[in-house]
């Protein structure tokens, strides 16, 4: 089975605040990231991190990664290391700037960075997965032209909008890898709760406008 998350961001104390993520320490996040994993994840799986693994140096993330079930394959974001050891690679089946995919039949891109117009947005068994924007301003640009793009797909070759956050702050990840099942399904329900208030999208813009 095929699991999903980026921006774990391990070992980065500034990114709780930055996040506002409900952990009171650095020690609070990393134990809960790291059980919320185990919990879903086996050891035949694959878990896709887009990006933004962790914060420190190679024994750093030797030590998270000795600690997290399954196998693992990195989609390198900004704050990653560029070029790992070979001590490191071990831990890893791939380390790539970017991927695709079969998961069930479906085609799979993945970025750290979000790619709304990619060569197959056309397919409708294609999905682009991405991290990098967190919840910020960047985010709520990509929600609104998704909607505006999906509200718009009249024909076949049509971008069809199906590109989702996998951050792990978002509501629908919850720290946790998921499956594209899980994300396509979970997002229709958190998609729409930021700040805890509900919106539509056109409300979603109202909020930078």
């Amino acid at each position: 089975m095929n699991r999903y998350i980026s921006d774990l961001h391990l070992g980065h104390t500034n990114v709780i605040k930055f996040d506002n993520r409900p952990f009171e320490t650095i020690e609070d996040m990393h134990n809960t990231i790291i059980t919320n994993w185990n919990k879903v994840t086996d050891k035949d799986d694959t878990i896709f991190i887009l990006g933004d693994f962790c914060w420190e140096t190679e024994q750093g993330w030797e030590k998270y990664l000795q600690e997290l079930k399954g196998k693992k394959v990195l989609i390198q974001g900004n704050h990653d290391i560029k070029s790992p050891n070979k001590n490191l690679r071990k831990y890893f089946l791939d380390i790539k700037p970017y991927k695709e995919i079969t998961d069930n039949g479906r085609h799979i891109i993945m970025s750290h960075y979000p790619i709304p117009m990619h060569k197959a947005a056309y397919g409708e068994q294609c999905y682009m997965l991405y991290g990098h924007v967190h919840n910020t301003r960047e985010e709520w640009f990509m929600r609104k032209w998704r909607y505006e793009i999906r509200r718009s797909c009249s024909e076949r070759g049509h971008n069809r909008g199906q590109w989702y956050n996998v951050g792990c702050m978002m509501p629908w990840m919850n720290y946790t890898p998921q499956t594209l099942d899980e994300i396509i399904e979970k997002e229709k329900t958190f998609g729409i709760e930021f700040d805890g208030l509900k919106r539509d999208p056109v409300q979603w813009w109202e909020r930078w406008e």
